[in-house]
């Protein structure tokens, strides 16, 4: 039993260094921010060490269940801020100017920042995981849940909107 244990920790560690820089990366694209992609990485590899038991590699590979955590935690983040800025703006007289969510705080310079609010929230985190996790669109369908056909949508719809807002 501690033998097998054993064996399942050492995959948790090779899990962890062949993943862990892009899960950064991808987390740092999606949010703009270092030091919340380091606590999202830290708190995405927590859930998977909690949850390792239940990894399946039959229903998906590593790389996919890592980065279907991943979003989960992206996506909570999100949620607590929203309701963190609700509750900011409920204590307060004045009118809460509308904030943006961690999820719409993607890009490092003003351009692509503006370019990527013409997209739609799907489309640009299908843009983030093509391109800042590096996932194939197969391994994007099934982190999202979504036929692979509504994901090459996203994809390559979002690029030409892109493409267009950038010109």
């Amino acid at each position: 039993m501690a033998r097998d244990r054993q064996l399942r920790d050492r995959q948790f560690d090779r899990l962890f260094d062949e993943h862990a820089q892009p899960l950064f990366g991808f987390l740092l694209y999606r949010t703009g921010d270092r030091g919340l992609s380091e606590d999202l990485v830290a708190d995405t590899f927590e859930r998977a060490f909690r949850s390792r038991s239940r990894f399946d590699p039959r229903r998906s590979s590593s790389k996919t269940w890592l980065y279907s955590i991943a979003l989960n935690c992206l996506r909570d983040h999100a949620r607590r801020r929203a309701a963190e800025s609700r509750a900011i703006a409920r204590m307060s007289d004045a009118p809460a100017s509308p904030a943006e969510s961690a999820l719409e705080e993607v890009g490092l310079r003003d351009e692509l920042r503006g370019a990527l609010r013409v997209l739609s929230e799907e489309e640009r985190e299908a843009i983030a995981l093509r391109f800042g996790a590096d996932l194939t669109l197969p391994e994007i369908a099934r982190v999202t849940g979504r036929p692979l056909t509504t994901v090459e949508g996203r994809v390559y719809g979002g690029l030409r909107k892109l493409r267009k807002a950038l010109r």
